[in-house]
């Protein structure tokens, strides 16, 4: 973060300083709320959570060298105190981002929005120095704490949001007003909360409308191969920049194709001319995503040369996302457990297929998590699906959900030994190490809650003598 002293946040915050000795002390270490990621001078934000209240490792914090505490209540030690810890993180950050001047890019979407946040971040890099969204902390505490780790010479910071409900993204846009706005599509993550996809389009075009005039450099990136994203352009009056593979798209790909050990290839057109892609990424859902980020970066004054060759250096910043990596005995595991919804879900699996070209290919998933009353049916046309791209097997994980996964499946013409139901990701892994052979290719994949990035783990520790080479 800029430093700022303690007297200044107390006043951009509105609260009250308690113990502090010398209140012009400046804040020169990162904002933080693990106290395990304290530093000299950092900012502790003191959170009551269900099960710790941070408050209580405040002079643990000070002790390793923290500034001060973000509390909301008197601590004995130094602290800023305030009515809302929340209200006053988010104040903070707003006033530290309209100090910077940074550009500010954000993004949201249904399913990709961290894959496409890492290449964003990647390819701006190229330009200049880029601040982004660690992992998936794209909510009202995370986002505000990602902002508060830009500095004077951060010149792009790019911030992936969120929502569960109507109303979340225009708060946190109130937080960081963004410059440029993307919209990766709209999907059925979430459903069971939202209602239905109107009403997740309506939750994520808040975006575009908190964007600037196109006169004041405001400009929204849309997919132009979503039609619930790209009526989104009469949501703003922004600039508006349409990519996809749509013929009327602004940043378009063209000869798609994927490579034998599935990564995408493609021909990459901008306004400013076109280059040839080769990503290191998995799966041609990441054409889309790729776009999405080479619109943002020609908005931003790249050429088409420079955001190919970005895009093609790119990898996966954050973990358990498309992992591909190779046992020594010839086992290829594809970690992508972090998360799933159906659009996910469906990807991941055409991805496995791309890969599994020649060999077995396993699919072992799990629950997709908040589909409501769309649950029977998305889980059943995941099974059907994983039937007709020909996965040698499924393997179902879990209770009900997976039963249907399984169901769909067995009505798509499995009705042999090509599916299989077992109860908990050990069953799975007991099977997985008692039928794979060299060559065989494993997806594993479910919504974050399953945990199934536990199976993806044993089977890289099982029967791996030496070093393990990712790829």
């Amino acid at each position: 973060m800029i430093a700022l002293s303690l007297a200044e946040i107390a006043a951009v915050v509105g609260g009250q300083t308690h113990d502090i000795p010398d209140p012009t002390a400046r804040v020169t270490g990162p904002v933080v709320r693990d106290s395990r990621e304290v530093e000299p001078g950092s900012l502790f934000v003191a959170f009551v959570g269900e099960r710790v209240d941070g408050h209580d490792f405040a002079r643990a914090v000070v002790e390793a060298g923290a500034a001060a505490v973000l509390a909301s209540r008197p601590v004995g030690v130094p602290a800023i105190v305030v009515d809302d810890v929340q209200a006053a993180l988010g104040a903070l950050a707003r006033h530290v981002v309209r100090t910077l001047g940074t550009t500010l890019v954000a993004l949201t979407g249904s399913a990709g929005k961290t894959s496409t946040k890492d290449l964003i971040a990647q390819v701006l890099q190229h330009k200049a120095p880029t601040v982004w969204t660690p992992g998936s902390l794209n909510n009202e505490i995370g986002l505000p704490l990602t902002a508060l780790s830009a500095t004077e010479e951060t010149k792009f910071l790019v911030l992936e949001m969120g929502a569960r409900g109507i109303g979340h993204i225009r708060y946190l846009t109130g937080l960081t007003p963004p410059r440029i706005g993307l919209v990766l599509n709209v999907g059925s993550a979430h459903i069971g909360e939202f209602g239905g996809r109107e009403q997740i389009a309506q939750a994520k075009g808040e975006l575009v409308e908190s964007l600037p005039a196109a006169d004041d450099g405001g400009i929204a990136v849309l997919n132009a191969d979503d039609p619930l994203v790209r009526a989104m352009a009469s949501r703003t009056t922004a600039k508006v920049t349409l990519f996809g593979e749509s013929d009327e798209a602004d940043v378009r790909a063209e000869n798609v194709r994927l490579t034998d050990s599935g990564q995408p290839c493609f021909r990459l057109h901008t306004p400013s001319g076109a280059s040839d892609v080769t990503m290191r990424l998995y799966g041609e859902h990441h054409v889309s995503n790729a776009l999405a980020a080479a619109a943002v970066a020609h908005e931003l004054g790249m050429s088409a040369e420079e955001i190919a060759t970005a895009l093609s250096e790119a990898g996966s910043l954050s973990r358990w996302r498309m992992e591909v990596t190779e046992r020594p005995d010839g086992v290829t595991i594809v970690n992508d457990a972090y998360n799933a919804n159906p659009e996910s879900m469906k990807a991941a699996l055409r991805a496995l297929a791309a890969m599994g070209r020649g060999r077995r290919t396993w699919a072992v998933l799990g629950k997709m998590a908040e589909l409501g009353d769309e649950a029977l049916a998305e889980h059943d046309a995941v099974g059907r699906l994983a039937v007709r791209l020909n996965v040698s097997k499924l393997v179902a994980v879990g209770g009900r959900e997976a039963g249907w996964l399984q169901l769909g499946a067995y009505n798509e013409g499995s009705w042999g030994e090509e599916s299989v139901h077992v109860s908990d990701a050990q069953a799975a892994v007991d099977l997985l190490r008692s039928e794979l052979r060299p060559g065989d290719v494993v997806l594993v994949k479910a919504s974050r809650s399953v945990g199934l990035e536990s199976v993806a783990q044993a089977l890289l520790a099982t029967g791996a003598e030496g070093e393990v080479a990712a790829r």
